[in-house]
């Protein structure tokens, strides 16, 4: 690779490693000499293109209000026919006389024409005309053309000086920029952008509450929650029981993926008008944040699911577009768009493939759950609902009562059936030992079917279940209901024996006249 070093050439150095000085001459005080006067010779060159620009200025403004005077006598040419000259030209310089505002020739730059005091355009414009005068002299004939003539050559000369003017301006301002010096280094470019972080919504109190948890060997099992069994129906399994579920807990924790309105606005461009995307992003560079490249790929899954696949493969790509752009670095946004513009480079079959696959996957997964779907649909309407377990007392006047086994015992029948509490989950534990009928049935619902019928069986045969017959007050209006309700009961079961043919008083008496029977001694 050849490189080229000409371009420096144009640095301006004082001093030099291949200088060569007199013997007699010191070499830091030629240097510093040489120095002094770059630098003198740089601050006057600069002085003259400040002073040579503001000249140009004021000579543009008598230019044109020399124009100004000649189209005025021009117009009243009429009236020099035999009329008073001073008269004539006062009436001209009349017709040309501007706002005092527009008067005044602008103040000059630092240092340039210090000692003088800005001109004025009216007095410019005397002196001219007084110059005129002169030359024509008092009495003269034909004034009005030797006016015209004179004004014209005036006019002729300022324009000179300004051919001039301009002729060494370009010649200083191409020696100031022929050296490279420190006051040429400028930023080419710049740009920054601030990420203003968003309120944060306040917690409501109920969401402050804590939650206790049980420490498990598989915290992985516990956070998956609701995890579905074939052999239940759809039943969760019983690794639920041992957490206890967040009492009024609302809070989703896929809201920070859901899409802002930035993102679906963002979302409705259409594929490959990236010139408009181009436009979005640089009216709105919020949209490069990584949460809009999550919500945008939730919003297409959720499309997908509704049988949108047009608007769904959109949200992909722009999606991914987001992400491309902001993993390129800082000049991403512009790198990403040059080279998707560029035609047959390989830029764009690699991100059109990402934006095929990722679109491939989310429209598997989504037709899977829709299929999941529909079997848990036909399986639930099959069965009439999910099949549970649950602890009720089937006769009447009767409840269950939960016998918890001390764990201090001395007795074998309750330690084994302490064991075997003490190998239940820990939420079913404690439903048991707040002795609440309805949050151990709360419990064995989120069990599966097997799983719930080996836990009861177990309870029963360890003598933690039992039957006993419930005292009723009679004295109370509930308690009288309660009797009321048990003889309806007692009549429909004595109603229904006599329709089978069965006689409660003749089964008696034939017991009273049974005949004892004699069993013969064995020996």
């Amino acid at each position: 690779m050849v490189v080229n070093y000409s371009k420096w050439d144009a640095l301006e150095l004082s001093d030099d490693s291949d200088i060569e000085v007199h013997p007699n001459v010191d070499k830091r005080s030629f240097i510093r000499a040489k120095q002094n006067q770059i630098h003198q010779d740089r601050d006057k060159r600069r002085h003259e293109i400040k002073t040579l620009n503001y000249e140009h200025i004021i000579n543009d403004g008598l230019l044109d209000r020399i124009d100004a005077l000649l189209v005025a006598f021009r117009k009243h040419a009429a009236q020099a026919v035999g009329g008073n000259p001073d008269e004539f030209v006062m009436n001209a310089m009349m017709d040309t006389t501007l706002p005092p505002k527009e008067d005044m020739a602008p103040a000059p730059p630092e240092d340039v024409h210090v000692k003088e005091e800005p001109p004025k355009y009216s007095e410019l414009m005397a002196a001219l005309v007084d110059q005129v005068k002169k030359d024509i002299g008092e009495e003269s004939e034909d004034w009005y053309a030797k006016y015209m003539v004179g004004i014209e050559g005036h006019k002729t000369k300022v324009q000179n000086l300004q051919k001039d003017l301009l002729a060494r301006l370009a010649q200083l301002e191409k020696e100031e920029s022929s050296k490279i010096t420190s006051d040429s280094i400028h930023t080419g470019f710049n740009t920054s952008l601030v990420s203003k972080d968003k309120e944060k919504p306040t917690v409501s109190a109920k969401s402050q509450k804590e939650v206790k948890t049980v420490e498990v060997l598989n915290p992985a099992a516990v956070k998956k929650g609701q995890s579905q069994r074939h052999d239940s129906g759809g039943q969760t399994s019983g690794a639920d029981a041992d957490v206890d579920e967040p009492v009024d807990n609302d809070e989703d924790e896929d809201e920070e993926f859901e899409p802002t309105q930035l993102g679906k606005s963002f979302a409705k461009i259409e594929l490959g008008k990236y010139q408009e995307c181009l436009r979005f992003i640089g009216q709105y560079p919020e949209i490069l944040a990584e949460k809009e490249t999550d919500g945008l790929l939730m919003e297409a899954f959720n499309a997908q699911l509704e049988g949108n696949g047009t608007y769904a493969k959109q949200c992909v790509h722009q999606g991914l577009l987001v992400q491309y752009c902001r993993s390129l670095g800082k000049d991403g946004v512009g790198l990403f768009f040059k080279r998707i513009t560029t035609p047959g480079h390989n830029a764009q079959k690699v991100f059109l493939d990402d934006v095929n696959s990722t679109y491939a996957r989310i429209r598997t997964r989504t037709a899977e759950l829709a299929e999941d779907r529909a079997v848990n649909s036909r399986g639930a309407d099959d069965q009439g609902g999910v099949e549970q377990i649950q602890l009720h007392a089937v006769e009447p006047g009767t409840q269950i009562q939960i016998n918890l086994p001390k764990a201090d015992s001395a007795e074998d029948v309750e330690q084994q059936a302490r064991i075997v509490f003490e190998r239940f989950p820990p939420g079913l534990q404690r439903a048991m030992e707040s002795g609440s009928l309805d949050r151990i049935n709360e419990v064995l619902g989120k069990m599966s079917v097997n799983e719930a019928e080996e836990i009861v069986g177990q309870m029963g045969e360890s003598g933690m279940l039992s039957m006993e017959e419930g005292v009723i007050d009679g004295t109370t209006e509930e308690g009288q209901k309660q009797l009321k309700e048990l003889e309806k009961e007692a009549k429909k079961g004595t109603k229904q024996g006599r329709d089978d043919g069965y006689d409660a008083n003749a089964a008696l008496d034939a017991l009273e006249e049974t005949e004892e029977v004699e069993v013969a001694d064995p020996d």
